[in-house]
């Protein structure tokens, strides 16, 4: 019974943690944000964060792997390069729903040496099957380069813009804008 007592109390403090730290990273860019301060906002110890990670990054990075599978889970279905409209929608919506939180990581330079890596795993995972491109893995690395970065400066650019573009029509120019270039757009 013991077990099942701390093993609940684990996943609360584990929870807390967290939740402390994404108020933090709403708050302050990720450079600013110590341990120590970290654990006195949580009114834990420095020991017991330390039992639940080894640092700051790889707290992030368990944030950012999670938001990487949700949206690999939300485009499992969708063919790569031929749905790019579709996955280029499901980006923007799904980083809309992840709200301020999803901002500040996507966005914030501070995390962009993370958020490269998870774009090129969110890449790897969902494009690696795709037969049309597979044949020439140089082709599949700049089309997925060039699609995945294309994105990512267009929402930051409409995020760093306090979003005056509605989202429909932001997702539309940016779906324009991926697949058909400048031109999409005449």
């Amino acid at each position: 019974m013991s077990g099942k007592k701390d093993d609940l109390r684990a996943k609360r403090t584990k929870a807390f943690i967290r939740k402390t730290f994404e108020e933090m990273i709403c708050e302050m860019d990720f450079e600013q944000i110590t341990v120590k301060e970290l654990t006195e906002r949580a009114m834990i110890n420095r020991k017991t964060f330390y039992l639940h990670y080894d640092s700051l990054d790889d707290l992030l990075l368990e944030m950012q792997n999670e938001m990487a599978q949700s949206f690999i889970k939300r485009t499992q279905d969708l063919k790569r390069p031929n749905d790019i409209d579709k996955i280029t929608r499901e980006f923007f919506l799904s980083q809309e729903e992840l709200g301020e939180l999803g901002e500040r990581i996507t966005c914030s330079g501070s995390y962009h040496y993370i958020s490269r890596r998870i774009t090129s795993d969110i890449m790897t995972q969902t494009w690696g099957n795709d037969k049309e491109t597979a044949e020439n893995p140089y082709l599949q690395n700049i089309i997925m380069t060039f699609v995945s970065q294309s994105t990512l400066a267009i929402y930051k650019q409409w995020v760093a813009d306090k979003k005056q573009i509605p989202l429909d029509e932001m997702i539309e120019i940016a779906v324009k804008l991926i697949c058909k270039g400048i031109e999409g757009l005449k």
